[in-house]
């Protein structure tokens, strides 16, 4: 039998797009809903110190979808492409598309001009908004994908040649308004696409993901129902083109009423400097970051006494790195989410009575009004305690890929239920623990091995810094496990401490489970997310080896 949530049922307009819902509805819009004076919330730049209220930014974003369809003859179901990095001006521009019926697709900061034109052409782009330190790529992709150079915008700063969101909100000032986009008859909010995400899927090249206004209104629904009230002021250092940034920094704050503190960019200092100065009790990190804010000496400079909760997502984090957090920071509490691009973010998260560490191994309970199945090997669903695919149903499972209706039919079942690809299980007490990815699973002589189990064991090691494992050919065995590890500052990746590194996990984990060969690297690659890019390892050791390969003789194994 599916597990159903335990919680309530959200209660599900359908009837509205995510800007009237936030802007307009009496109900949910924090302009309807509170007096003036309660209206606290927006967005807030961390360096410049400038500021949006929600009032201001659906102001602006009247002004600049105005603009737009007047002056530039943007329809319903035209692309938006935003290229930034964070910045104020990053939710007005959506906002704004959303509102006259347009669909908002982001892209990476980090993009190179062949990856940029390849986002553009798959979401038909008619339009790209950009920032000036990624304009060079923006226009080279953008001549490459057809979108003409008038249609080329830049979010903030100035640039000869190309107009400003600043500039296109005081022409809209001056024109006559255009009304607000709604919900064709016959329709609902899920039927009609209001973001394009990309995403690998759960296997193959990146897909542009189609994301409902309904599963962005669901998912900030789900999340409201188990977040504290006292989360009045939320850190956006993830990047707002990744679903948890779309959700959890560019919509849930605006229902919350909370105000989004936004740095443009990551830097170590940069946000610490941001969770003094601000007082951030809760901090939305990814395992990169929190990594480092239990090794990188620079935190030792900071009183962070008043920091509550670590909150996590987007990729695993290890075991010691858990245990690492409750030392370092014994006041706090840990939770994270577990989902997707295809799941508009969260499947499952810790509820508050779950934010104990005891807890943090888990990735939560499943939220509210979604179910999961458990499906094992043979075709079977499992029951509590038994390992198999995380299948998920619920109104933030998004609506598919865009034209690629074989990988929707691989990825979304007949029921609606979405193949996760991830191995997990669940307990008596419906708390879910992902144990990897099926198709990351290494198989030695046919018993499958998680990367993840040994890369956490590696991570506690006191000369790791960080460390991917994958799976490599092997005559006798099939398959065996590969580290490919960073050492610690001052440590020299050399045959001594690689043979450390195997002896380590041998003393330590059963014997198919071995790590046979290290190779030290410079970086582990990762995505913007915090996901280990095993393809981009792969690729780059068909190449030949990126460091010093240390192997564990035949005769030992």
């Amino acid at each position: 039998m599916p597990f159903k949530s335990r919680q309530n049922d959200i209660f599900l307009p359908r009837d509205i797009t995510t800007y009237q819902w936030l802007f307009e509805s009496p109900t949910y819009s924090p302009l309807h809903r509170l007096p003036r004076p309660e209206q606290l919330g927006g967005y807030h730049n961390a360096i410049t110190k400038e500021t949006l209220t929600y009032q201001q930014v659906k102001d602006d974003a009247t002004a600049l979808s105005t603009t737009l369809v007047r002056s530039y003859n943007l329809q319903p179901e035209d692309t938006v492409s935003l290229f930034s990095q964070n910045t104020i001006w990053y939710p007005v521009a959506m906002h704004a598309t959303l509102r006259v019926g347009g669909k908002v697709s982001g892209a990476s900061p980090a993009y190179n001009v062949e990856e940029m034109t390849y986002a553009l052409q798959k979401a038909d782009a008619k339009f790209l908004m950009t920032h000036p330190d990624s304009l060079e790529v923006a226009v080279e992709a953008a001549q490459k994908a057809g979108v003409k150079k008038e249609n080329v915008f830049l979010l903030e700063g100035e640039k000869a040649g190309f107009k400003t969101v600043k500039q296109l909100i005081e022409e809209g000032k001056k024109l006559e308004e255009v009304p607000v986009w709604t919900i064709p008859k016959g329709k609902t909010n899920g039927d009609v696409c209001g973001f394009l995400s990309f995403s690998s899927g759960t296997t193959g090249l990146p897909k542009a993901v189609m994301i409902s206004h309904q599963n962005v209104i669901a998912q900030c629904l789900q999340i409201q129902l188990i977040t504290p009230a006292d989360l009045t002021r939320i850190l956006a250092v993830l990047p707002s083109f990744h679903i948890t940034g779309l959700v959890h920094a560019l919509h849930l704050p605006v229902l919350l009423n909370a105000t989004v503190v936004m740095l443009p960019a990551f830097t170590m200092k940069g946000m610490l400097d941001t969770v003094v100065e601000y007082q951030l009790s809760e901090l939305l990190l990814v395992p990169p970051i929190l990594i480092r804010m239990v090794r990188d000496p620079i935190v030792d400079n900071y009183d962070l006494s008043f920091l509550r909760r670590f909150s996590s997502g987007a990729a695993p984090l290890s075991e010691e790195i858990i245990n690492l957090l409750k030392k370092k920071f014994p006041q706090t509490g840990f939770k994270q989410g577990y989902g997707m691009t295809e799941s508009c973010s969260c499947i499952t998260a810790h509820p508050p009575s779950h934010y104990d560490y005891k807890y943090a191994h888990s990735v939560g309970t499943v939220v509210a009004s979604t179910t999961v199945k458990i499906m094992k090997e043979d075709g079977t669903e499992g029951g509590v305690g038994e390992p198999g695919e995380i299948w998920a149903k619920g109104p933030q499972i998004v609506m598919g890929y865009l034209n690629n209706e074989a990988a929707t039919r691989d990825t979304f079942d007949a029921d609606g239920y979405l193949h996760t690809g991830d191995q997990g299980s669940i307990d008596a007490d419906g708390v879910i623990t992902i144990l990897d990815r099926i198709k990351e699973m290494i198989k030695v002589k046919g018993i499958s091995v998680a990367p993840a189990e040994l890369e956490d064991l590696l991570l506690g090691h006191e000369k790791v810094e960080d460390v991917a494992v994958l799976g490599i050919q092997d005559e006798w065995a099939g398959e065996v496990p590969k580290a490919y590890v960073v050492p610690q500052a001052g440590q020299k990746g050399d045959q001594a401490l690689g043979l450390e590194l195997i002896k380590y996990v041998r003393a330590k984990k059963v014997r198919y489970k071995a790590v046979r060969e290290v190779e030290f690297v410079e970086e582990i690659p990762k995505s913007a997310s915090g996901q280990i890019l095993r393809r981009v390892l792969r690729d780059q050791s068909r190449k030949g080896a990126m460091g010093v390969v240390v192997r564990e003789e035949r005769a030992s194994l």
